[in-house]
């Protein structure tokens, strides 16, 4: 019985598929269900039920995985503390973050890191779905908008201000609202997920909210992309400030409503910084977060 394998069936308890975790470590998924066969045959007793639709595990299986994780957990951030007392980060970072906060962002941190670290390899998943930190074994992850899962260590950079806008071409041709309510007889780029192409909410300074029921041809999953039509005269666009602040100070983008807040789902929205809740946070994931926040 070595570690590696052990490693492999927590992975595999996390995550419940053998080519999930396969995909994650590189290997063929037929090498993950001859390790987990190997290690059931040592221990003398099925630690998973298979089938050609799901995985299980068998309450062995739970009752190893209790006693397993916790200590390779322990023998993970013992390796770190050793690995770290060379002063310098290595090994391999894995980060997880929205495709295009991650491409305007990052990419110059892992340029910074990659030339400074030698010794150290950056993996940058860029994904706008639900990533499994733990499952996924992601060091640091950078997580938009409000945070559902509270067992992660959660750091707030800062707060998100959301913008509607529109090229000053498409106000010259449409005319520009001048209330909430006008926005609903224009045409809106829409993000179609869930109640983010039903309605936008608009707060004004005594706290009151009205909501606006809008309507738009053009349905479109990327923010960069609907940036891009806005840019283009297409229609309204309910934006973050982080993404069209040069557009705003250029001119090529105009915003609307300043005097209210504007969402399509939350006002508490952040850019926040999300680790593995562990006792010992490694270097390479310290260095990485320091250069992110600079």
């Amino acid at each position: 019985m070595d570690i590696s394998t052990l490693r492999l069936f927590v992975e595999v308890m996390r995550r419940q598929s053998f080519t999930k975790v396969a995909k994650t470590d590189r290997m063929a998924p037929s090498s993950v269900s001859r390790a987990i066969a190997s290690l059931e045959t040592e221990l003398g007793t099925r630690l998973f039920q298979r089938s050609t639709r799901k995985l299980e595990p068998t309450e062995a299986g739970l009752r190893y995985f209790e006693r397993v994780a916790p200590l390779l957990e322990e023998l993970t951030e013992a390796g770190m503390m050793v690995a770290d007392s060379v002063g310098r980060p290595k090994g391999t970072l894995r980060v997880s973050a929205p495709t295009v906060f991650g491409q305007m962002f990052l990419m110059p941190v892992v340029s910074e890191l990659h030339q400074k670290y030698p010794d150290l390899t950056v993996e940058l998943l860029l994904n706008d779905a639900y990533v499994d930190l733990v499952g996924e074994r992601i060091d640091v992850a950078i997580r938009l908008g409000t945070l559902s899962d509270s067992s992660y260590i959660a750091r707030r950079v800062r707060t998100i201000k959301y913008y509607i806008c529109a090229s000053p071409e498409y106000l010259k041709r449409q005319g520009t609202p001048t209330t909430p309510q006008g926005v609903a007889r224009h045409e809106c780029l829409l993000f179609p997920r869930g109640e983010y192409s039903l309605s936008w909410l608009f707060r004004d300074a005594a706290g009151n909210v009205e909501e606006v029921q809008i309507r738009g041809r053009c349905l479109i999953t990327n923010s960069e992309s609907i940036r891009q039509c806005a840019l283009s005269g297409m229609g309204l666009a309910l934006l973050p400030d982080w993404l069209i602040e040069p557009d705003i100070e250029s001119g090529k983008l105009q915003t609307l409503f300043d005097d209210y807040e504007v969402t399509a789902t939350d006002y508490d929205s952040a850019i926040w910084i999300l680790q593995p809740s562990r006792a010992y946070v490694p270097l390479k994931a310290r260095v990485f977060v320091e250069h992110f926040l600079d």
